[in-house]
């Protein structure tokens, strides 16, 4: 379509907000590469949030969402967030319904106020695809689901969810995944392999890059540093990051970032006696978070389950090396010996062992960073556009799927 104007509806519950600002800061990430790339596409974001009453920190995610703004700006994007209702534990397979009937609203008051939509661009296939089949429908657009991660290699192997997940797909005019084996778990669950395209995610060289990497290490004390950073959620695995700490007495570990585990993490730390070598340095933003990847010499990622980790990304692009357990796209993104290591196992020891090789031999950072570069967002961004082409063209000519 060259320049000519399209305009997207990205619809997911994984999007940044004022009380979670690095929230799904991958599916950002792609909607802003794309939009630089190309000229003339125009984009609104519905992301809905969990209603709740109460924005005190004491409330964990619930209070988070609730300090979420109804319209916030973003880059000069506006993003919608409309409430849902969520009911906890019991109330999964409602979800769906409960996300729709807010997006819907929502998106019948932008169309009141003169906004149009070429295509639906869906994140995270339960419960937000599954809420953007039915919004699809009634609106008569065509949409685009993503796969992440945990919504194929989790939810996706319940069978209520797998089956409202395959539907979805079936409505879908395409269906991306961020790795190979999330496309492989998609057929294996019964997904038609040839409306399924794996698009990886990339990485902001500009943003991640070494920074500031002497100046940082004098916080902590001299020596070999590994860094963990994500979530502190059971599948991220932090027992292991304490182990593989334990077993290397030489190392001191960074741990960046926030969740349910952090108070028993802590308390696992002065039990195992380790912590004069492990700091908690708490959520940080994505700006802020170049100067603690260039402040170690390798980051580790044992977690159970992952999509394409863009931790990986991020840090090699700072010019550290990675160490990451077989899951997700790790085995196709890591080069052994160049940007790092993979095991495929859960034993705290072989992952140790990989960890000490690194710091046995270190690879040039430079050289990190040059194989973290090959992985931008153009290649992406222009197969995307592609897969929204071909979807608004079908549309235009009456062959928009109609799976119910």
């Amino acid at each position: 379509m060259g320049k000519q104007s399209i305009k997207i509806l990205l619809f997911s519950t994984l999007f940044p907000h004022a009380g979670e600002p690095t929230l799904g800061i991958f599916v950002e990430n792609r909607l802003k590469n794309l939009l630089k790339q190309y000229e003339g596409l125009e984009a609104t974001i519905i992301a809905p949030v969990p209603w709740f009453p109460f924005k005190n920190n004491i409330f964990g995610a619930y209070g988070r969402a609730a300090r979420a703004n109804k319209v916030e700006f973003r880059d000069n994007i506006v993003v919608h967030h409309p409430r849902y209702l969520v009911v906890p534990k019991i109330g999964m397979l409602l979800t769906p319904w409960f996300l729709y009937i807010s997006a819907w609203r929502c998106f019948e008051k932008l169309r009141k106020n003169g906004a149009e939509f070429d295509i639906i661009d869906a994140h995270y296939l339960y419960p937000d695809a599954v809420a953007c089949a039915r919004l699809a429908r009634k609106s008569g657009l065509p949409f685009i689901a993503t796969a992440r991660g945990s919504d194929v290699t989790q939810v996706g192997l319940m069978a209520r969810p797998q089956q409202a997940i395959l539907a979805a797909l079936q409505q879908a005019s395409h269906t991306i995944t961020v790795s190979a084996n999330l496309k492989r778990d998609l057929v294996s669950m019964g997904a038609c392999e040839a409306d399924i395209s794996v698009l990886r995610n990339g990485v902001d060289l500009e943003r991640f890059r070494e920074i500031g990497r002497k100046e940082r290490r004098k916080a902590f004390p001299a020596g070999p540093i590994m860094i963990f950073a994500g979530w502190l959620i059971p599948r991220k695995r932090l027992d292991l990051v304490l182990a593989v700490t334990k077993l290397l007495p030489n190392i001191s570990t960074v741990i960046v970032g926030d969740g349910p585990l952090m108070a028993e993490c802590k308390e696992e730390v002065s039990r195992m006696g380790i912590s004069s070598r492990v700091f908690f340095e708490g959520q940080q933003t994505p700006e802020d978070m170049a100067p603690y990847f260039s402040l170690a010499d390798v980051l580790l990622l044992p977690s159970d389950r992952e999509g394409w980790a863009n931790v990986l990304l991020e840090a090699m692009a700072c010019g550290t090396p990675v160490v990451s357990r077989a899951i997700g796209g790790a085995p196709d993104l890591i080069q052994e010996n160049v940007a790092g290591r993979v095991v495929d196992s859960d034993d705290p020891v072989l992952l140790a062992k990989a960890v000490q090789a690194i710091l046995d031999d270190q690879p040039s950072r430079s050289a990190v960073r040059g194989y973290a570069a090959r992985y931008d967002w153009v290649e992406t961004s222009t197969a995307q556009m592609k897969v929204f082409e071909a979807a608004i063209a079908d549309y235009r000519k009456g062959t928009l799927h109609d799976g119910d």
